[in-house]
C-alpha cells in the first residue's frame, strides 16, 4: 500500500494558511507534503503565489513531515546553482532526510518574467539535464566549476549541507520525459494515474525508484457547489496537451479557460463528500503502481476536508 500526502497549493493560498494546512495535514493522518514552486498563480481567482522557499523554513518548524516541492524548475528564471543551495538548506532545516528535490522543465508563465527566451520541450529537457549535473556536484561540497551549452559556474561551494545528498525527482507527462527521468531522476512525479507510462519509466531505468502522483479534489457537502468551486478555480488543469507550459500570463489561462466547461472539470476532478468518489480517484494511482500519491483540497474549507479524510477516506485506503 502506498503512502498518501497533502499537496500544497502556493496558487491558492499565503504562507500562513499553508503552514497551517500542514499542521492539519499531518493532525489528519497525512505521511507527506508536496508544495507548488511559482512565481504567478494559473490565474487571477486563486489569487497567492508565496516564495516557496520561505514557506519551506516554516514549515520545517511546524511539522515533522517531509516535504518535497512539486515542482521546481531550475533552468530559467533561477540558476541550478541557487537551486543547489536553496535544497541543500532546506534539508539541512528539516533534518533526517525530510526534503526532496522535485524539478521539472517549467512553464513560460513563470520563467519567461526575466525577459529570455522560452525554448522549446526538447531543448527544456537537455537544461535540465545540465542543471541536474550541477546541482548533484555541488551537492557533494567541493568546489565547482562548469562551462557547459546551458550554464557557467565558477568556483562555487555549498557549505551548508544535509548529512546525505539531497535526493532528485523528475516531472514527467509524455513518454520522452519519462525516459529522462527514469535515467537521470532518483523518482518519477506525475499527475496522472497512467500505467504505462509508470512501466516506461521502470523499463528506462527506474526499476527500483519511487513514483509519486498527485490529484486534486473538491470536498464539500454540496456537490455542485464544489463543482463550481473546482471550475473557478481550477479549469485551467484541463487545458490539452503543451498550452500551460506556453501561455504567458495568468490572464493568458484565464482566457482559454473559457474553453473548459463545468463536465470537463466534473471527469476529472472528485467533488462532494462521497468517500467513493475520492477513494475510486485515489486508487487509480494505487492500481497503477504509485508509491505516494498526494491529494489537493481546492478552496477554502481546508478543515472540513481534512476531517473528511481523517475520519471516511484514509483509514479505508489504508484497510
Amino acid at each position: 500500500m502506498p503512502d498518501f500526502g497533502y499537496f500544497l497549493s502556493c496558487e491558492e493560498h499565503s504562507p500562513a494558511e499553508l503552514v497551517d494546512q500542514a499542521r492539519m495535514a499531518e493532525q489528519a493522518g497525512f505521511d507527506s507534503l508536496w508544495i507548488s514552486d511559482h512565481y504567478h498563480p494559473w490565474n487571477d481567482r486563486q489569487g497567492q503565489s508565496p516564495f516557496v522557499w520561505t514557506v519551506i523554513g516554516a514549515l520545517s518548524q511546524a511539522v515533522s513531515l517531509p516535504v518535497e516541492t512539486a515542482v521546481t524548475c531550475p533552468l530559467v528564471r533561477t540558476h541550478p546553482a541557487v537551486i543547489a543551495q536553496a535544497a541543500a538548506t532546506s534539508a539541512a532545516q528539516l533534518g533526517g532526510g525530510r526534503f526532496r528535490l522535485g524539478v521539472g522543465t517549467g512553464e513560460a508563465l513563470n520563467e519567461h518574467i526575466l525577459g529570455t527566451p522560452w525554448p522549446e520541450a526538447s531543448v527544456r529537457l537537455e537544461m535540465l539535464e545540465e542543471a541536474l549535473q550541477i546541482i548533484r556536484q555541488l551537492f557533494t561540497g567541493e568546489q565547482t566549476s562548469h562551462h557547459g551549452k546551458h550554464y557557467t559556474v565558477e568556483n562555487a561551494r555549498l557549505y551548508t549541507l544535509p548529512d546525505e545528498p539531497v535526493p532528485i525527482d523528475v516531472s514527467a507527462f509524455g513518454p520522452q520525459a519519462a525516459e529522462v527521468a527514469a535515467r537521470i531522476g532518483d523518482g518519477l512525479i506525475t499527475m496522472m494515474p497512467d500505467p504505462a507510462l509508470v512501466e516506461r519509466f521502470r523499463r528506462g531505468g527506474g526499476a527500483s525508484k519511487p513514483v509519486y502522483g498527485g490529484l486534486k479534489v473538491c470536498w464539500g457537502t454540496d456537490r455542485q457547489e464544489a463543482l463550481r468551486t473546482a471550475h473557478h478555480l481550477w479549469a485551467n488543469e484541463q487545458l490539452p496537451g503543451e498550452l500551460p507550459q506556453i501561455l504567458p500570463t495568468p490572464r493568458h489561462f484565464e482566457q482559454a479557460s473559457e474553453l473548459v466547461a463545468e463536465d470537463q472539470v466534473a471527469d476529472s476532478v472528485p467533488c462532494g463528500d462521497d468517500p467513493d468518489a475520492h477513494i475510486e480517484a485515489l486508487s487509480a494511482f494505487v492500481d497503477a503502481g504509485f508509491d505516494t500519491v498526494y491529494v489537493n483540497q481546492i478552496g477554502k474549507d481546508q478543515q472540513g476536508f481534512f476531517d473528511f479524510y481523517r475520519t471516511k477516506v484514509l483509514p479505508r485506503l489504508r484497510d
